[in-house]
């Protein structure tokens, strides 16, 4: 019989239905998927809207139909964009307050990702070298709540200035957001510097789009990332949910056996990716 290599893994980053984008599958699916080949648990993320009750409505649906032969679960965070009145920290006390794990900081409306295509309205996260004053608030609500800080779309000098305000804040989970995506434009010497100097995790996803509404997988340049930085500063992940891209189970069993097969790595390597890392970072 094939190996289940996705048992007990955790994705933290899964696009899903309902959204105002079409999305190749819906939070219900998602769970299925999930329970179906033994999964850990998930995160659905929203670029405008909080996703936590959505969340607990599926695990609550999760529990009735399988009862304890299953420990998935679903999770759910915020991201800071215009749609929910950007760096807002009402909105993250309200998310975090209901069972929220991550908070992301502005992606398709950050300035970075606006100035670098074209848009304006965006949400800045730092002015004149500095965070913005309503970030202190919100690393102060992270912090008590024990929760993800995601860096989201800013930029890498964002990044850096973000982490050090974020740890000075006492903040104890920082994920850089796929630095890999050619908006947030981190080379891996970049990658590994704020590895060193701050102690945060590298989320790498399986593909990313290109323009045209055309996507190339990430796999190869992820891997080499891996072995230059160490694997035990990575986490690996799908941001899958795209209609142009494989059904989410697919990603994600793709970029699992790729790391094996092609990068050669190990059980406990894989492991730590897949599983160890992201469970810190939700607490379970």
């Amino acid at each position: 019989m094939e190996e289940n290599r996705l048992k007990g893994i955790i994705d933290l980053h899964i696009h899903t239905a309902p959204d105002v984008r079409q999305r190749k599958m819906n939070d219900l699916e998602i769970m299925e998927a999930a329970v179906a080949r033994g999964v850990r648990a998930v995160v659905i993320k929203s670029h405008v809207a909080p996703t936590v009750g959505r969340a607990e409505i599926v695990n609550r649906v999760k529990e009735e139909k399988y009862g304890d032969t299953s420990d998935f679960q679903m999770f759910g965070g915020v991201a800071l964009n215009r749609f929910v009145g950007g760096i807002n920290p009402w909105a993250v006390e309200t998310a975090l307050k209901l069972g929220g794990k991550l908070v992301w900081l502005p992606t398709n409306t950050a300035e970075n990702h606006c100035k670098k295509q074209d848009k304006t309205n965006w949400v800045s996260v730092v002015r004149d070298g500095k965070i913005v004053p309503e970030l202190k608030d919100v690393f102060e609500l992270i912090k008590d709540y024990d929760a993800v800080l995601e860096t989201g779309h800013i930029s890498p000098e964002e990044c850096r200035i973000v982490a050090e305000a974020a740890r000075n804040a006492g903040v104890k989970k920082i994920v850089i957001t796929h630095p890999e995506f050619w908006v947030v434009g981190m080379s891996v010497e970049e990658q590994a510097r704020i590895v060193k100097d701050y102690d945060v995790l590298l989320e790498h996803v399986y593909a990313q789009p290109i323009g045209g509404g055309v996507y190339k997988k990430n796999l190869e340049t992820n891997v080499e990332a891996m072995k230059a930085i160490g694997c035990e500063h990575f986490i690996v992940a799908t941001d899958s949910g795209q209609t142009q891209n494989p059904y989410w189970y697919e990603s994600i069993k793709e970029y699992i056996d790729y790391l094996y097969d092609v990068g050669g790595f190990t059980k406990a390597e894989v492991d730590r990716m897949t599983k160890e890392n992201p469970a810190k970072m939700l607490g379970i």
